[in-house]
């Protein structure tokens, strides 16, 4: 299967491209170029298809990589429909967007402000567990009066 792509050409930081018509297995920057069918300079924007060459070569069934079908389309390309085009938006998705701070609900930023509330609570709990050990003496008392 036929692939068409971008391979850098030009100096160290100044990036020019081929657009090679090759197998889609090799990479771009080896392998066997079947054909070259254009240029394309992203620092002018200027874009060389040669139109009835390309043309040939999207309709015998090479594949042409998303940044090469927005070369094609602009230089007037008539691309077939099974060619995906892409929406030019970049999405990312999260994971565990429920996680993130701003996603949590405001109730949960109050809660640590209770926390040291609560940590006065238990110094309030050894005078309880008191009560609770002089009930069952009046317990014991009450039982007495009733028995007697």
């Amino acid at each position: 299967m036929l692939a068409i792509r971008l391979q850098r050409l030009g100096r160290k930081g100044y990036p020019v491209y081929r657009v090679a018509v090759q197998e889609a297995q090799r990479s771009p920057s080896s392998g066997r170029v079947v054909a070259y069918v254009g240029t394309y300079n992203p620092h002018t924007k200027e874009v060389n298809i040669q139109k009835d060459l390309a043309q040939k070569y999207v309709d015998n069934g090479a594949q042409p990589s998303p940044r090469v079908v927005k070369l094609l389309k602009q230089s007037g390309v008539k691309l077939p429909s099974w060619v995906k085009e892409h929406d030019g938006k970049k999405t990312k998705s999260i994971r565990n967007a429920e996680k993130l701070r701003k996603n949590q609900p405001k109730e949960a930023a109050e809660e640590p402000a209770e926390a040291p509330a609560e940590a006065e609570k238990p110094a309030e709990a050894p005078e309880e567990p008191a009560k609770e050990a002089d009930a069952p003496a009046e317990a014991d008392k009450a039982e007495a009066e009733t028995a007697a």
